[in-house]
C-alpha cells in the first residue's frame, strides 16, 4: 500500500482524498508522529487526539488563506505534517528544526505564534476583526482543549467575541470527558441538522413569521427559543456558552470524520461566533498514550513498541523530585504547609504531596494568576503555601505576585520550578526572565540554589521565613550529591566563597555554579587565578562579601543562565556602583534575544555560558 502522506505537498491536497483513503491517512499520521516523539520527545497524547480533527480543518477550511490557530500548540503536529513539513518533521524539537509549537516564521499556515494557554480564542478574534475590517470573507477557527478553559483569558475572549459577533468558530477539544452512546448519537444528529443551511433559514423565516403575529408575537419568538435552548440543554452542556452570545453545537465525536467534516460545513456558512464541542481520546491509536494520557502528555525518548520511557544516563534525581521528596518531609514537621500548582501536578512533582495530604494539595487548573491570590488568602490565615509553577508561566502571574502577595508581604513560597533553558520546548518555556521581573519588587526574598542540596536547604529556609521566598531550579538532574543527612537552614542574604583566586572573581549563580568551577580550573593552567563566588540569593545581596572580593580583583564576572537585562549582573553593578567600586566587569549570560530549541548543552555551547565559553569570555576581557 503506497503512503498517502508522502503524496501530500500542501493542504490542499488532503481535499482529492476520498472518504475511504481518509483512514489510511489518519493511521500513517499517527504512526509518523509516534515515531518521530518516540525519538525526539514531545506532547504526544495531544496531537494523536486530534488527527481526525486536523484533517477535517484542512478538508473543509482554505488554508492560510482561512485562520487556524492551535491554543498552547501542543496538538498541532498531524496540522504540521499536512502542511508540507513531513521531510522536515524528524527534525521536530531539535537545535535548528521545526517547532514543536506553531510557529508564523516556519510556516504561512501557522496563523499564530503559541506555546502558552488560552490564546487562541483572543488572537482569533483579533484576526477575524482585522480580516472583517478589511472587507473580507475568510474564516478564523480557533482550537482549544478542556483545559485551557479553566484560565481567565479564555472566558474573556469568549465574552467579547459574542459582543463582537464576528465570524469566529471555536472549537472547544474536550478530551476528559467521555460520551455515552445515546447522548452523544443524538448531539451528534442534532448538530448536523441544526447547523444545516435549510434549518437555518427555516429558523429565521420563523421567527420572522412570529414576531409579526398581532399582539404577543414578541412573547411567541421569546418561548420558541425557550424550546429550542431547553432541548438542547437536556442533552447537551452548550448553555453557557450561549449565554455568551455564540451558538452552540455539539457534544461531536472528535474521532468521527464523516460527522465532523458535515458538521465543519455547515458552521462554515454561518455568520457570527460558533463553538462546536468535540470529544476526543488523548492518545488515540497509541495503547501506551491511551492508558497513561499524564505520561505522554509532554514525554521524553521512548521505545515505540512498548511505550516504555528511555532511561536517562544519570542516576541522580531530578530537581523536580527533589523539591516534591522535601516539600513533603516539611509538610510531615509543619501542618501550615499546603501545596498549590496551576494543572501541573506531575510536571512540578507534587504527586506524592497529593497522595499523602490530600487535604493540603490545591490544583487550580490553568490559572496561574488565581493560583498565586489564592495563596495569598490562605497566608492571612495562618497557612503557608508554597505555589509550585514553572517560571515560564509565572510570568502570567506577575501582578497577583507584586499586588497580592509582596505588597501585604505575605508569607508565601513561590517554587520556580524550569528556572533557565529548558531545552526542546523553545523560545516560549525558557525560564530566562524570572530573575529581571522578581528582584525589584519589594519584600521578596529570591535564593537560587546550586544544587539539589542547596535547593534542600533552600526550602526549609523558606518554610521558616516570615515574607514572600522564591527561589528557581532547573529541569533536569542534580549532581548526584548525598541527601540522607539533616537539612541546614541557610542565612539570608549571605554568600559562599567557593574557591579563592587573586586575579578574576567569578560571582556564579545557580546552574553557573558548577560551569565557573570548571572554567576557573581551566583558567588556572592559563595562569589566570581565579575565584568563585556563590551569592546564593539575588535578593538580598551579600553586598558585604561583593564588595570585598571586587575591590581586590583585576576583573569581576557575573555568570547566569538569565537575561542580562536587569538579572543578578545588573544586582551586581548596582551594588558596586552604590559602594562607589568601579572595577572592570563582564557580565555573562542570556543576551537581549528569544533563545532557540535545542538541548541545554547545545544553548549553553551557542550562548557562551558553559565552562568553555565561560572561559573564551573571561580570558578576552582579562587580557584585553
Amino acid at each position: 500500500m503506497s503512503s498517502l502522506l508522502s503524496q501530500l505537498t500542501s493542504p490542499g491536497d488532503v481535499k482529492t482524498l476520498s472518504r475511504l483513503q481518509l483512514a489510511q491517512l489518519a493511521a500513517e499520521l499517527r504512526d509518523q508522529i509516534v515515531q518521530t516523539v518516540a525519538k525526539n520527545g514531545g506532547h504526544l497524547g495531544s496531537s494523536l487526539g486530534v488527527v481526525e480533527l486536523s484533517i477535517a480543518l484542512h478538508r473543509v477550511f482554505n488554508s492560510p488563506q482561512d485562520k487556524i490557530v492551535w491554543d498552547v500548540g501542543h496538538q498541532a503536529y498531524a496540522h504540521k505534517l499536512l502542511t508540507g513539513r513531513l521531510a522536515q518533521f524528524d527534525t521536530l524539537r531539535q537545535f535548528q528544526g521545526i517547532s514543536g509549537f506553531p510557529k508564523r516564521k516556519e510556516s504561512p499556515h501557522d496563523a499564530f505564534d503559541v506555546g502558552h494557554s488560552s490564546t487562541s480564542i483572543s488572537a482569533g478574534l483579533g484576526l477575524a476583526a482585522a480580516i472583517d475590517a478589511a472587507g473580507g470573507n475568510e474564516r478564523v477557527i480557533a482550537v482549544i482543549g478542556d483545559g485551557s478553559l479553566t484560565a481567565g483569558m479564555a472566558f474573556e475572549g469568549l465574552n467579547h467575541a459574542g459582543d463582537l459577533k464576528k465570524r469566529l468558530i471555536v472549537i472547544l477539544n474536550d478530551n476528559e470527558m467521555s460520551i455515552s452512546p445515546n447522548v452523544g448519537a443524538l448531539s451528534a444528529f442534532l448538530s448536523r441538522q441544526m447547523s444545516s443551511d435549510l434549518f437555518l433559514r427555516f429558523k429565521k423565516e420563523t421567527e420572522n413569521i412570529l414576531s409579526h403575529v398581532p399582539g404577543f408575537g414578541k412573547d411567541l419568538v421569546s418561548l420558541a427559543k425557550r424550546a429550542e435552548e431547553s432541548l438542547k440543554g437536556f442533552i447537551t452542556p452548550g448553555m453557557l456558552f450561549e449565554a455568551f452570545g455564540f451558538d452552540y453545537f455539539g457534544p461531536l465525536d472528535g474521532h468521527n470524520l464523516t460527522e465532523l467534516e458535515d458538521t465543519l460545513k455547515n458552521l462554515s456558512q454561518i455568520d457570527g461566533p460558533v463553538l462546536l464541542h468535540i470529544a476526543t481520546r488523548k492518545g488515540k491509536g497509541f495503547a501506551p498514550a491511551e492508558q497513561n494520557p499524564p505520561k505522554f502528555h509532554g514525554v521524553g525518548p521512548f521505545d515505540a513498541k512498548t511505550g516504555e520511557v528511555l532511561a536517562t544516563q544519570t542516576e541522580a534525581p531530578s530537581y523536580t523530585a527533589v523539591f516534591g521528596q522535601t516539600l513533603i518531609d516539611l509538610a510531615r514537621n509543619d501542618d501550615r504547609v499546603v501545596a498549590i500548582t496551576a494543572a501541573m501536578t506531575e510536571g512540578t512533582g507534587l504527586k506524592g504531596f497529593a497522595e499523602e495530604f490530600p487535604q493540603r494539595f490545591y490544583d487550580v487548573g490553568i490559572a496561574e494568576q488565581h493560583a498565586v491570590t489564592f495563596a495569598a488568602g490562605m497566608a492571612c490565615q495562618g497557612l503557608r503555601p508554597v505555589v509550585a509553577i514553572y517560571s515560564t508561566f509565572l510570568q502570567r502571574a506577575y501582578d497577583s505576585v507584586l499586588h497580592d502577595v509582596c505588597l501585604q508581604d505575605l508569607p508565601v513560597t513561590f517554587a520556580l520550578d524550569r528556572g533557565g533553558l529548558v531545552g526542546a520546548d523553545g523560545p516560549t518555556h525558557h525560564g530566562v526572565f524570572d530573575l529581571s521581573f522578581l528582584r525589584h519588587i519589594p519584600n521578596l526574598t529570591f535564593a537560587v540554589p546550586r544544587d539539589e542540596l542547596e535547593l534542600q536547604r533552600v526550602m526549609l529556609t523558606a518554610s521558616r521565613a516570615e515574607g514572600p521566598f522564591a527561589y528557581r531550579y532547573p529541569r533536569g538532574n542534580g549532581l548526584g550529591l548525598s541527601l540522607d543527612g539533616p537539612i541546614e537552614p541557610l542565612e539570608i542574604g549571605r554568600g559562599e566563597v567557593l574557591r579563592d583566586g587573586t586575579d578574576v572573581v567569578i560571582f556564579a549563580l545557580g546552574t553557573m555554579v558548577p560551569e565557573a568551577l570548571t572554567a576557573a580550573e581551566i583558567l588556572a593552567s592559563r595562569g589566570i587565578d581565579a575565584a568563585v563566588v556563590d551569592p546564593r540569593f539575588v535578593k538580598p545581596l551579600d553586598t558585604d562579601l561583593i564588595c570585598d572580593k571586587a575591590r581586590t580583583a583585576r576583573l569581576v564576572v557575573t555568570a547566569e543562565e538569565n537575561a542580562l537585562q536587569g538579572g543578578f549582573g545588573t544586582a551586581v553593578l548596582e551594588e558596586l556602583s552604590e559602594a562607589g567600586i568601579a572595577p572592570r566587569m563582564l557580565r555573562i549570560g542570556i543576551p537581549d534575544q528569544f533563545v532557540e530549541q535545542g538541548t541545554q548543552a547545545e544553548l549553553r555551547q551557542l550562548l557562551k555560558i558553559d565552562a568553555a565559553g565561560m572561559v573564551e569570555k573571561i580570558e578576552e576581557a582579562f587580557n584585553r
